[in-house]
Parts: C-alpha cells; sequence; structure tokens
C-alpha cells in the first residue's frame, strides 16, 4: 500500500469518520446503512435495489443475487442518495449566518448546530462563514436489560418517598423519557383520572400516522419550530382512542394511535412506568415521550437516523414542551426531568463529546434534571458455562508508554469460528496533548499496516482479502485539545459478494515518539450481537470485537453519555444482595470525574409491560432500570424547588447517598457515592427552597 498521507489544515475541520463515509465505496456506505445510525439511504428506489443482509430466516444471503441487484444501479449516484447527520460547531460569530434562519440546522443549543446533509453535499458547509468542525452524530445502542414476565403487580403504595403536600408527587413537572420499543399509553399503569392517559404527548421519530411537531411562524415563514420529521401523538388524540375502545370498537386503543414501534414488554415502556407510572415514583407528573428510530428491522434502520444528534433533538423537543405548556398551564415552564437510558461508547469519556455539551448546555438553566443509565458494561469474566456477557464488558483499556521508543500492544478480539462480522468495528485512543504516539496495525494473519505517524492517516485502505481499514492520528482534537486515534474495520459489500471482518486478534501498536505524560485510554464502540442469517456455509453475525485478556482493565467502561458534567449517570443496585450488579458500568472518566454519580434499585424491578393484554407486568434488569428512578426522585425535588439547578440537585444526591454495606462514604467506581436516599434529597430539597425564601 502507498505510505500514510499527511492531514491537511480543511480535514481537520471534519471528523475521521465522517472523512471516512465520504470518501468510501458507495454500495459499502448503502448497507453501512444498517448498523450506522448517522448514515440512511433516502431514495426509495435505492431501498429497493441494493438488499438488506437479512431478508428473513428462509432467504439466506446469496452473493449472486447481490451481485445481480448492484448491476442494475449506477453506482456513482449513491452517494446523492445518502444523508448523514451531523453535529455543527460555529464560531460567536456566526450567529447572523443566513443558513440558520432559513432552515439548514434543524436545532441549536449554544455554538452547536444539528444537521442532515447529503453525502455530495458536505463540503457546502465547509465554505460558508463560521463553521469550524462537522462531526456525525454518536451511533446510540439499544438496551439490554435482563427480561422475567411476571404474574405478580406491584404495590400500590410502593416508593412513596416524602410528605404529599409538599411535592404533590410531581404534579407540575413533566417527566420526559427517551427510549425506544414504543409507549403504551393506555396500560392501566398511565391512567388519568379523567379516563384518558397521563400522556400529553409523543413524539415517534420513526412514525407517520400523525403530523410532524413542525410549525412555522405566522410573522415570519421562515422561522421554524419543532422538528419536520416523525408523528407527534397529542392527549387529545391519545385519550379519543382509549374512548374508543372502550365504547366497544373491536380495535385496542394502541391500533388506533399505531406507534412505529410496539414491543411486547417494550423498554420504553418499562422504563416510563418506574419514572412516573401511577405505581411509580413521580406519579401525577405530566408525561411525555420520545420514541428514537432504533428498530430491529434492517430496512427501516436504513432509512432511519437513530444517532445522538436525533437524541439531542429529541431533549430540545422535550425541553420546549415544559415551556409551552407550562405557560399554558401554569404562566411559567414546567420544570422538567429527562430520562436516557441509551448508550454509547464514543468519543473521549471526559465530557467534551457534542451530545455532552449539548446536554450541560440544556442544564445550564435552572429547573432542569436528565439522568443517564451508566450502561451495562461491567461483566469482565463468564459467570457461567456458556455465557458471553464478558464480551460486553471488556471494551476499555488503559496504561502508559514510560518513555520515548518503547511500545505497548493492544490485543483486539474479532469473533471468528462459524460466525463472519459483518459489523464495522470501531475503536478510539485518547492521550495526552503534550505526547505523540505512531500506530501501526496487525491483522490476524500476521500482516503489519505501516507506521501511521502523528497527523498522517490511512483511509480505505483495501486488504488483500477485500475488507477496508482506516486508521487516523490526530493530534489536538477539536473538542478537547487531546491527542486521537481512530481506527475501522469495515465489512465488504460490493457487487461481487461480501466479505465478513477477518477473524482474530488484531494487534494495535503504539510507539511513544514524544513522552511527558504517557497515560493513553481506548474504548471500544459497542456492537450488540444480532443474527443476519446464513452466509453461505457460515452463519452472519454483528457481533461486539473486545479486547483479550492482558489489554482490557476493568474499569472507565461507563457510557460516555454518563460522563457529562451535570447528568446524574446512576449505577445498577440489586437490592436483594445489596450489591451492585456485575453488569454495571464502572468509572471514573477518563479525566479522572466521579461517575456514576450514584445507585439506584434495578435488578429485578417490576413495572409495566407493554402492548400485552394478557400479561401487565414485567422484571427487567439493568442501569436502564435504575435511571428513570433518579429521575423520578428528581422529578419530586423539582416539584418542591422549581429553581433548584441540574448541578445543586446532582449535589444533594451525591451528599445524602448511603454507603453500601462495608463500604465508607468515598466515591466508588461501581456505586459511585453510594445508594440514593430519596427522603434525604427531598429534605434537602426543601431546605434550599426554605433558605431562598427567606434571603428573598
Amino acid at each position: 500500500m502507498r505510505d500514510p498521507i499527511k492531514l491537511g489544515s480543511e480535514q481537520l475541520r471534519v471528523h475521521p469518520k465522517l472523512r471516512m463515509i465520504r470518501n468510501g465505496n458507495p454500495v459499502v456506505n448503502a448497507l453501512r446503512s444498517e448498523h450506522a445510525g448517522c448514515l440512511r439511504v433516502v431514495d426509495p428506489g435505492t431501498l429497493e435495489k441494493v438488499p438488506c443482509l437479512r431478508s428473513g430466516d428462509d432467504a439466506p444471503i446469496e452473493p449472486a443475487e447481490i451481485k445481480g441487484r448492484f448491476r442494475k444501479r449506477k453506482l456513482r449516484r449513491l452517494a446523492s442518495e445518502m444523508e448523514v447527520s451531523l453535529f455543527v460547531t460555529l464560531a460567536d460569530d456566526a450567529s447572523s449566518w443566513q443558513g440558520i434562519r432559513e432552515g439548514v440546522f434543524t436545532a441549536a443549543a449554544g455554538g452547536l448546530r444539528t444537521a442532515d446533509r447529503r453525502l455530495d453535499r458536505i463540503q457546502d458547509l465547509l465554505t460558508q462563514p463560521g463553521v469550524q468542525f462537522v462531526e456525525p452524530g454518536e451511533p446510540l445502542k439499544p438496551p439490554t436489560p435482563t427480561i422475567d414476565p411476571s404474574p405478580d403487580e406491584p404495590e400500590k403504595g410502593r416508593w412513596v418517598f416524602g410528605a404529599e403536600e409538599d411535592h404533590h408527587f410531581g404534579r407540575d413537572v413533566l417527566i420526559g423519557v427517551i427510549d425506544v420499543q414504543g409507549f403504551d399509553f393506555a396500560h392501566p399503569d398511565f391512567a388519568h383520572p379523567d379516563g384518558g392517559t397521563r400522556f400529553v404527548r409523543i413524539w415517534d421519530q420513526g412514525g407517520s400516522v400523525r403530523p410532524t411537531p413542525y410549525e412555522r411562524s405566522d410573522a415570519d415563514p421562515r422561522r421554524r419550530r419543532g422538528f419536520a420529521y416523525g408523528a407527534e401523538f397529542r392527549k387529545e388524540d391519545l385519550d379519543a382512542a382509549i374512548a374508543a375502545g372502550k365504547g366497544g370498537l373491536p380495535v385496542p386503543a394502541q391500533e388506533i394511535e399505531r406507534q412505529s414501534q410496539m414491543h411486547e414488554a417494550a423498554h420504553a415502556t418499562h422504563v416510563a412506568s418506574i419514572a412516573a407510572g401511577n405505581r411509580g415514583i413521580c406519579r401525577r407528573a405530566v408525561l411525555a415521550g420520545v420514541l428514537l428510530a432504533l428498530t430491529d428491522e434492517e430496512q427501516d434502520r436504513r432509512r432511519s437516523l437513530y444517532d445522538s444528534t436525533r437524541l439531542a433533538q429529541a431533549v430540545e423537543y422535550l425541553v420546549q414542551l415544559s415551556i409551552d405548556l407550562g405557560y399554558e398551564h401554569l404562566g411559567a415552564p414546567y420544570p422538567v426531568a429527562i430520562n436516557i437510558s441509551l448508550g454509547t461508547n464514543g468519543h473521549a469519556h471526559d465530557g467534551t463529546s457534542a451530545i455532552n455539551k449539548w446536554l450541560d448546555y440544556t442544564l445550564s438553566t435552572r429547573g432542569r434534571a436528565i439522568t443517564v443509565s451508566a450502561g451495562n458494561a461491567g461483566q469482565e469474566s463468564p459467570r457461567h458455562p456458556g455465557d458471553i456477557g464478558y464480551v460486553m464488558g471488556r471494551v476499555h483499556a488503559s496504561g502508559r508508554i514510560p518513555a520515548v521508543g518503547l511500545t505497548k500492544d493492544l490485543r483486539w478480539r474479532v469473533v471468528g469460528n462459524r460466525m463472519a462480522d459483518l459489523s464495522e468495528n470501531e475503536l478510539e485512543i485518547w492521550h495526552p496533548a503534550q505526547d505523540r504516539f505512531s500506530v501501526r496495525l496487525r491483522t490476524p494473519t500476521g500482516g503489519w499496516l505501516p507506521w501511521v505517524m502523528p497527523g498522517q492517516y490511512i483511509e480505505n485502505h483495501q486488504l488483500p482479502d477485500g475488507t477496508y481499514v482506516s486508521v487516523y492520528n490526530e493530534i489536538y482534537h477539536h473538542a478537547n485539545g487531546e491527542n486521537y486515534i481512530a481506527v475501522y474495520l469495515s465489512p465488504l459489500f460490493s457487487e461481487d459478494g461480501i466479505v465478513g471482518v477477518p477473524a482474530g486478534a488484531w494487534t494495535l501498536r503504539l510507539r511513544g515518539d514524544e513522552i511527558h505524560d504517557g497515560a493513553y485510554h481506548a474504548w471500544i464502540e459497542r456492537d450488540d450481537p444480532r443474527p443476519l442469517g446464513p452466509l453461505g456455509e457460515r452463519e452472519a453475525w454483528r457481533f461486539p470485537s473486545f479486547f483479550e485478556e492482558g489489554s482490557y482493565v476493568d474499569e472507565s467502561t461507563i457510557s460516555s453519555l454518563a460522563c457529562g458534567r451535570d447528568i446524574i449517570s446512576v449505577a445498577n443496585l440489586d437490592e436483594v444482595d445489596e450489591s451492585i450488579s456485575v453488569t454495571s458500568s464502572q468509572g471514573p472518566t477518563r479525566d479522572g470525574r466521579s461517575k456514576p454519580d450514584v445507585a439506584a434499585p434495578g435488578t429485578d424491578i417490576l413495572a409495566a409491560r407493554g402492548f400485552d393484554p394478557d400479561v401487565r407486568w414485567v422484571r427487567m434488569s439493568g442501569t436502564s432500570m435504575s435511571s428513570p428512578f433518579v429521575c423520578g426522585v428528581a422529578g419530586l425535588m423539582l416539584a418542591i424547588d422549581p429553581d433548584i439547578t441540574a448541578a445543586q440537585m446532582n449535589g444533594i444526591i451525591r451528599r445524602t447517598a448511603r454507603p453500601l454495606p462495608g463500604r465508607d462514604y468515598a466515591w466508588k467506581g461501581d456505586a459511585g457515592f453510594g445508594l440514593i436516599d430519596p427522603e434525604g434529597c427531598l429534605r434537602e430539597a426543601k431546605a434550599m427552597r426554605e433558605k431562598t425564601e427567606v434571603k428573598g
């Protein structure tokens, strides 16, 4: 292969993953959209011509069929038929840029914007004044709780904290849930005393059966509010559907107002039930949900965007809803607590990613809280024969190169045997700005790629078997000024067939060229196991790659979403064992901050089971369940003191947390500052409000 290429000044304004996609094989991109949340196919003809990798258990993947279909297309047109979702960083003096007023951007927070752009039009953004950096959204991974259907139902009086006259169970607070698999608004746990539902809005980002949340200003048609995609279900529509069912219409209310995802035991329904169901914590709160377009259907995934830009827009939607409905009913914005039980391993785990900055900017206004699950990547070894859960935990490595000229090897395992990995494997290494590392990669067959020096890259290099490798070695990253190495292993999707990423141990060798500190941290982007169907004599999978024993380090596995400064990140407590679940992700952050903040009950939590009229309740386990518990407590705190800040709530939660048995008050990597004490949190919130009233 040719020598690595030196980075130019304009390239440093574009994230390497975006450069790789933009300059990549168009067929690879068309099929990459099945698992890349920031990429979608916008042309219906392309969706028909380019087959999914898995079209059903009885329809095995046939390279010959794919070859024939691809040859019916002019592949060079695929770039104009692909759209990517972006974060754009603007300079302070760019606020008057015409593109902002004309709707080029879909949402804004501080100096950040979100935008959707065709691949062949990325360059247009870079030529506009004020654009500092353009990056794709980070992939969001579906939650992986354990599920246990239950004939039991929750006690009506459980989770009653504090005095009702202080918080009224969150009566004038908005609880927002951003999640997947569907909100069963007609479930009894969300029944409103008026006979309808307590959900005031559900924005289904992948839906189409209702109008979008988009609005134009009558005074200036170019001014817009809301978002011009998805379907927005309003309380009056949901109530009418429930009434129709009670009136004898032989169709369930959920089918009348049908969401794009309606799974039995829906994750979103269970999470909302914990935070704000009638047997949840904030049981009188105003309730709203946002359903991200993260489905199990490959065809739907290819035409959907379900990355961190969509998460940012969901947060903006809920915040705007708290303002609009609050002024309508109270004459002031509703305080709002938002739960996010999703995760990603991307970026530096130091709170400087675009989505972290977006969330922190949102929380700079009083009366807002955001809780985030720490993640379920805590397991490091098998617990019983056949247990492969440990591969989800071996996602982090760290170490130190002590002197110039010395090397460190990271062994990165891609699963093989009779499986072919058709997912894209991503690895990131972050190290201090004062150091300089060179990097090279060895394939499982023993072939070494050239050294990639600081400021150089290899992009879309095709190996002899046809798969692609990209390696980027950047200095002074835009977000935090640190150095950044990214490696991508991409399958081959072409008119001649499909080749999975070669199985075995890939070796990443780091060499110290200039050492002042020498420390480094590495993360593998999560890729949850999912079968795709037969591929010749093998079984095609999307399967997690992981660090081998001797390379992985069992700490700092916390989701990068949970590394934000002002969000509340939550670990999973097993109340029966009085211990942290083995699957709960650990801290600290890469820059040494104490995340997760607190632990809350998250094992065998009984709450609403969605879209099943026969079995109404289900037990689930995971940090996905512990996070909405804290969201509900935050909602009660906001009901007591609507002017409290996110930082103050986090401080109260940390101070009042109780150590687990045998532990002290010091922060712990798995449990944070200990088990949340709802009663203590509410007492402190009330004391703060009273002090403010006296001072005022």
